[in-house]
């Protein structure tokens, strides 16, 4: 073929491919898929996977780890207290009373003047109910669910103590004197005057508010030294350097200030404050404020001979308000010496007029 030709042909060719493209329509639905190819050769097996590998072992293994808390946590109220079924259940009390509506409380920020409904199946306090349990399946499970500062409700001064504050949620007063006004025949409170019921006290638990050295119990307070100087106040001393769950007081924690003392008897505090509680309680007696029950113990007077109420003035009624207050605290003043001091001072010289 003459090399006229050969040009000629290779001119047709360009000009119908691009007369091709020029009227090419658009692209249309791909095709089925062809079967899979052959599977390819199989690899090495790779380690097997051992206890180590899984998370949850952190915790749940061979050790005493988790049975040695619980064993402890079992000798406690807060494991052994059967509160939770008479109180739980009321929206009133859930808060504190109930494990599970804590938790879900403080994950909603709130209190325990805020909860509307109480827990249908309530229970006690336990692993969960201050830990955050099984969030990670790690040993960050071991997490406080709350270490942040506490307003108090009753208060509203700001509990900041560490660890402890997780404690202070609940351990708070409900209640002061205030609320046990007396009222006239209308229902308007009385200035200066106080009806004690049954139940003449700050509701239990308060230690939060001793700490602080809070409360119109007649006496000016301030925080001891309890609260400034441990680390972690609640936590610090009630389970110390090795955890104890059963949050009994720890005499090694004491002995980090007072070196020599071999009993929470420092310095002759509880000797003191023994006599002087029982010369209280005998002048409440006397003053016809307190009753002897049968099994020994003793009861607020709520009504006058004629069945009519008890209305006191200031100062017998700080003198009573303290006497529960010893009770509801349950240190004997230890958790602030000097405020305790200074109201029982305050709740003797009352009785003394």
């Amino acid at each position: 073929m003459s090399t006229k030709k050969m040009l000629v042909l290779f001119g047709l060719l360009i000009a119908t491919a691009v007369l091709v493209a020029a009227c090419a329509g658009p692209q249309g639905e791909p095709g089925p898929a062809g079967p899979p190819g052959p599977q390819g050769p199989q690899d090495e097996p790779g380690p097997a996977l051992t206890v180590q590998d899984i998370t949850c072992t952190e915790c749940h293994n061979d050790t005493a780890l988790i049975t040695s808390k619980k064993a402890s946590w079992e000798t406690s109220l807060h494991g052994s207290g059967t509160a939770f079924l008479e109180e739980g259940g009321r929206n009133d009390c859930a808060f504190c009373h109930s494990g599970a509506a804590f938790s879900a409380a403080v994950a909603a920020g709130q209190n325990f003047s805020q909860v509307e409904a109480g827990d249908a199946n309530p229970t006690h306090q336990d692993c969960r109910t201050c830990h955050q349990i099984h969030t990670t399946y790690t040993s960050a499970d071991w997490a406080l669910e709350t270490d942040a500062p506490v307003t108090m409700v009753t208060s509203g001064v700001t509990f900041d103590g560490g660890s402890g504050n997780l404690c202070a949620n609940c351990h708070q007063a409900r209640r002061y004197m205030a609320n046990f006004a007396a009222k006239d025949a209308s229902g308007n409170p009385i200035a200066d005057k106080y009806t004690p019921t049954i139940r003449f006290n700050t509701h239990y638990s308060v230690q939060a508010d001793v700490l602080l050295g809070a409360g119109d119990f007649g006496v000016e307070g301030k925080p001891g030294s309890h609260y400034s100087m441990v680390e972690n106040t609640c936590v610090g001393c009630h389970m110390g350097e090795s955890a104890a769950h059963g949050f009994e007081p720890q005499l090694a924690k004491c002995q980090e200030c007072h070196a020599d003392v071999e009993d929470f008897n420092v310095n002759g505090y509880l000797t003191e404050f023994e006599e002087n509680y029982k010369a209280l309680e005998a002048a409440l007696l006397a003053k016809g404020l307190i009753a002897a029950n049968p099994d020994g113990t003793y009861s607020t007077v709520t009504k006058n001979a004629d069945g009519t109420p008890v209305v006191l003035d200031p100062g017998p009624a700080q003198a009573l308000f303290f006497y529960n207050l010893v009770h509801e605290d349950g240190s004997e003043g230890i958790h602030n010496p000097n405020y305790f001091k200074a109201l029982m001072e305050n709740a003797l010289a009352a009785l003394a007029e």
